[in-house]
């Protein structure tokens, strides 16, 4: 599999978080499902911490700060409720995401890393870690903006 042809998978997986963006408001930032703790805000800022952390973890992007602030700490804080932050901050996280993956050359998709979070993979396995977690909170996020509170 080339570059070209993991990048459109990657793209086209990447559709059930950023459709979901489309109509979103501020006031959905807030809601949540039932005694969930993570609000839709959360989740979306979420997906973007993991994101350029994969970026700068698994595909070598040293120079990019990550402040993963869902991830550090590992439950919502109730911050993430400007809609336009963070839109943008997704924006960011999916072009930067996106410029590390077409910077892979087509052998360096079976080059092995290592990460704490999920163990020895190749870029490719890595990749559908990434792709699987996105999905994973737009469903999430799906299900919270159509019955949430």
């Amino acid at each position: 599999m080339t570059t070209s042809h993991i990048h459109l998978l990657w793209q086209e997986a990447r559709t059930r978080f950023s459709n979901l963006l489309k109509n979103i408001s501020e006031s959905d930032l807030t809601k949540t499902l039932g005694n969930s703790p993570n609000s839709a805000g959360f989740l979306i800022r979420h997906v973007a911490d993991v994101e350029l952390l994969f970026s700068k973890n698994v595909f070598g992007q040293t120079n990019l700060h990550v402040s993963a602030k869902t991830v550090i700490a590992q439950k919502d804080t109730g911050e993430w409720t400007n809609l336009a932050e963070l839109l943008v901050y997704q924006q960011e996280a999916y072009q930067c995401l996106e410029k590390a993956i077409l910077n892979q050359s087509d052998a360096d998709w079976q080059i092995t890393i290592s990460t704490k979070e999920f163990g020895t993979k190749t870029k490719v396995e890595a990749l559908g870690r990434i792709i699987s977690h996105t999905a994973y909170h737009a469903g999430q996020l799906g299900i919270i903006l159509k019955y949430g509170k």
